[in-house]
C-alpha cells in the first residue's frame, strides 16, 4: 500500500512539476521579448463599418450601463452598428428595450435582437447576430465590461498592418480590484494570464486566444474559420485555435485595456471557473488532434498543448494534497529516503509561478510591491 501511495504521489508531483516549470518558460520568453514593440499604424486612415455585439442573459443591474458605454464610442455614428443579443428571461429585456428606443431616437443604428430559444447559448447568440451584422469588424463585450470611448480607434489600426490579422485582443482592467481579498486574487491571476501568457505568446509567435470579450474580430476571419460553434463551453478559445490553424494571425495589446468588474461573490466565481475549466478541457479534446496533425513547428505544438491542457493540474493538486497526510507517517517509518529527496526538488518548480505573477505586476503597475503583499 505504501508503494502505491508513493508512486501515485510521485506521478502527481511530476505532472505539477511539468506545468509549474512552464512558468519559468514564460518568464524566459518574457525577458527575451519584453522590449519588442508591437508594430502599428499611428492613425486610423479610414473608418470601416463596425458592429458591436453585446450578448446578455439576465444582466438586470448592468445592461443599461453597458449599452450607454457602447453608444459613447468615439467613432462616426453612421459607420457603427450595435447589436444587443438579448437571451434574458427576466426584466433585463425591458431595460434593453428602453435604452434601445432612447438611442434610436438619437440616431444610433442599435438593434435589440431576441431569439425564440437559447440554442447554442452565447455562441448561438453571436452566430445569429453575425447573420445580419453589417460591420466589416465585430467587437464584443460582456455585460460586466465598460469599454472606453477610444477602443475602436486604438484597435482598428492593427488590422491594416496585414490582411491576415483576424483578431485584436485587449488586456482586461479591473474596476473593483480592491473590493475584497477575493477580487484581488482574481485580479492578480488574470494579470498573469494577460501580461505574461497572452503578451509573451503573441510576441514569441505562439497561439493566443480571444478572451470572449474586450476584443475585435475581422468578420471574414470568423466566417472563414467555421463561425461560432456551441460544442464547447469556451467557444472563444475554440474559434481562436480554429482561426490560427487556418493561418489567421492575432494581436494582443498589453497597453490598451478594457475595464470590467470581477465576480465579487464566491458562487459567481465558482460558476465562472467551472465554465472556463470544463470548456478548456472540451476544447483541448476537440482541437489538440488538429494541432498535432498540422504543419506547425514542434515548439508551437508543445506550447499549444500546455496552453489548452493546463487545467488538468487541478485533479493532481487534489491528489497530492490528500496524500500528504499518509506520506508524513511513511516518511517517519523510513525506507524511502531517495524518493523524498527527489520529490523535494519538485518544490522549485513552484518558484516559476511566483516569478510569473511577480513580473505580471511589475510590468504594468508602479505599486507592484504593494500588490504582491
Amino acid at each position: 500500500m505504501q508503494d502505491i501511495i508513493i508512486v501515485t504521489y510521485f506521478i502527481s508531483l511530476t505532472i505539477l512539476f511539468l506545468f509549474g516549470s512552464s512558468g519559468f518558460v514564460m518568464i524566459f520568453y518574457y525577458l527575451k521579448h519584453r522590449d519588442k514593440k508591437i508594430e502599428r499604424t499611428e492613425v486610423l486612415e479610414e473608418f470601416p463599418p463596425v458592429t458591436i455585439q453585446l450578448p446578455l442573459f439576465n444582466e438586470y443591474y448592468v445592461a443599461g450601463r453597458l449599452i450607454d458605454a457602447a453608444c459613447r464610442f468615439d467613432y462616426p455614428r453612421e459607420r457603427l452598428e450595435i447589436q444587443i443579443l438579448d437571451d434574458s428571461t427576466d426584466e433585463t429585456s425591458d431595460i434593453v428595450a428602453e435604452r434601445v428606443a432612447f438611442y434610436c431616437r438619437q440616431g444610433f443604428d442599435i438593434k435589440h435582437l431576441r431569439r425564440s430559444s437559447r440554442a447554442g447559448y452565447k455562441a448561438g447568440a453571436l452566430k445569429e447576430g453575425l447573420k445580419t451584422a453589417r460591420g466589416e469588424f465585430i467587437a464584443m463585450f460582456d455585460a460586466d465590461f465598460l469599454p472606453q470611448p477610444s477602443f475602436l480607434k486604438l484597435t482598428l489600426p492593427y488590422f491594416y498592418l496585414d490582411k491576415k490579422i483576424g483578431l485584436v485582443q485587449t488586456r482586461w482592467e479591473h474596476l473593483n480590484r480592491d473590493y475584497s481579498f477575493l477580487t484581488r486574487v482574481q485580479a492578480m491571476a488574470l494579470d498573469g494570464h494577460f501580461v505574461i501568457e497572452q503578451n509573451v505568446r503573441n510576441k514569441a509567435g505562439f497561439f493566443i486566444n480571444f478572451n470572449g470579450t474586450g476584443g475585435i474580430w475581422r468578420k471574414d476571419c470568423i466566417l472563414d474559420s467555421g463561425n461560432w460553434e456551441a460544442d464547447t463551453l469556451t467557444e472563444d478559445l475554440d474559434l481562436s485555435y480554429r482561426a490560427q490553424l487556418r493561418g489567421w494571425r492575432f494581436k494582443f495589446l498589453n497597453d490598451v485595456t478594457s475595464p470590467a468588474e470581477l465576480p465579487s461573490e464566491i458562487n459567481a466565481l465558482k460558476s465562472q471557473q467551472f465554465r472556463w475549466t470544463k470548456g478548456a478541457i472540451e476544447t483541448a479534446r476537440k482541437i489538440l488532434p488538429q494541432v498535432w496533425k498540422s504543419r506547425l513547428p514542434f515548439e508551437k505544438k508543445v506550447h499549444a498543448t500546455f496552453h489548452l491542457s493546463n487545467n488538468i493540474v487541478f485533479p493532481f493538486i487534489l491528489v497530492a494534497g490528500i496524500l500528504n497526510v499518509p506520506l508524513v507517517f511513511i516518511k517517519h517509518q523510513g525506507g524511502y529516503e531517495l524518493y523524498f529527496t527527489i520529490m523535494a526538488i519538485f518544490v522549485f518548480a513552484f518558484l516559476g509561478s511566483f516569478f510569473f505573477y511577480l513580473y505580471s505586476q511589475k510590468d504594468v503597475y508602479q505599486d507592484w510591491q504593494k500588490r504582491m503583499l
